[in-house]
């Protein structure tokens, strides 16, 4: 396992994420192997939220952490502020609503990460960076950041952050793969993947500030499961909104070369798609997968033993005709 060390945390904090969206109080037996099994691994990293199967993720996650003894080990990002049909939950009050049951719910007083779902652009960012600083004061967050802000209104909190002495963002949470995302798959949503985001990336370098991408294998695109021969045939079996993120013409050409590289290294499809993720030049990532077995779980740690050459990973984002 490979670890990164931001400034903000004196914790190493593994290169892949564990997501918890797949953990439950009715199989928990078999969660608590999954989650053994990513520990063993080296994964120290776990992604959740409070909105992740109404509060039974961070349940299991937080039992787990607290029977085996590893909270003070574990890098626990939370998030807090997702939507619901309702309203548009970017305020002081859901941010400490949230925490709250939260921390209840993983058994431990605070987040090492703590990002926001959603963002809420009606919202002036002032009220939300001070709510954050007195959460972070009271030891409830170690650190902040945005999961799906842009980097327009990360830099306008940052901006009132250092007008106010206060701490800013150090941290986002966007979707980020080798495919290259052509709609979003839930509103509020927002990628930093393909060309046209470009702009985007070059900004997180400048910044200098660690990225926790979701769906880094495209929501099952780069599963090894899918080619483009048996893609009617699956069809059924795939999530709605990845047919409609991922099956574009230049997607189906990234997952064609994916598979070619992959039986040319003798590695597995998903590997190939994850390190072009984590190698990417100049950005901090921190990939978050959802492996449900452990057999899952060792093949994505075998990640770091595969490098991409520079040609080769030009040639998987369709940068150049070969390698």
């Amino acid at each position: 396992m490979e670890y990164g060390q931001p400034q903000w945390t004196d914790k190493k904090v593994s290169r892949i994420v564990q997501g918890t969206i797949m953990l439950h109080e009715n199989h928990i037996e078999q969660d608590f192997e999954l989650l053994d099994a990513v520990w063993a691994a080296g994964i120290s990293t776990f992604d959740t939220a409070a909105l992740y199967g109404n509060g039974t993720c961070e349940r299991v996650l937080g039992r787990w952490m607290e029977e085996r003894g590893v909270r003070d080990e574990a890098f626990v990002l939370g998030k807090s502020c997702h939507h619901n049909g309702d309203r548009r939950r970017v305020t002081p009050y859901d941010i400490a609503a949230d925490l709250a049951d939260s921390h209840a719910r993983q058994r431990a007083p605070y987040h090492d990460l703590h990002c926001l779902h959603r963002d809420d652009e009606t919202v002036p960012v002032g009220p939300i960076v001070e709510a954050l600083n007195e959460h972070l004061d009271a030891g409830r967050i170690r650190a902040f950041g945005g999961s799906n802000w842009s980097t327009a209104r990360i830099a306008e909190a940052n901006d009132y952050a250092a007008s106010k002495g206060l701490q800013g963002f150090v941290a986002s949470s966007p979707n980020f793969s080798l495919a290259d995302e052509k709609e979003v798959p839930w509103e509020g949503c927002l990628s930093v993947s393909g060309p046209s985001k470009a702009i985007d990336r070059e900004w997180y370098t400048a910044q200098r500030m660690p990225l926790f991408t979701w769906s880094s294998l495209a929501r099952g695109f780069f599963s090894g499961q899918l080619t483009r021969a048996n893609a009617e045939l699956v069809r059924k079996s795939m999530d709605g909104s990845s047919v409609t993120s991922y099956w574009h013409e230049d997607n189906w050409n990234r997952l064609d070369r994916v598979h070619e590289l992959a039986a040319e290294k003798g590695v597995a499809v998903p590997l190939v798609a994850l390190a072009w993720v984590l190698q990417n030049p100049g950005l901090d990532v921190y990939a978050l997968v959802g492996a449900r077995t452990p057999d899952e779980v060792k093949a994505n740690a075998e990640v770091f033993d595969l490098k991409l050459s520079p040609e080769e990973f030009d040639w998987l984002d369709l940068r150049r005709d070969d390698r």
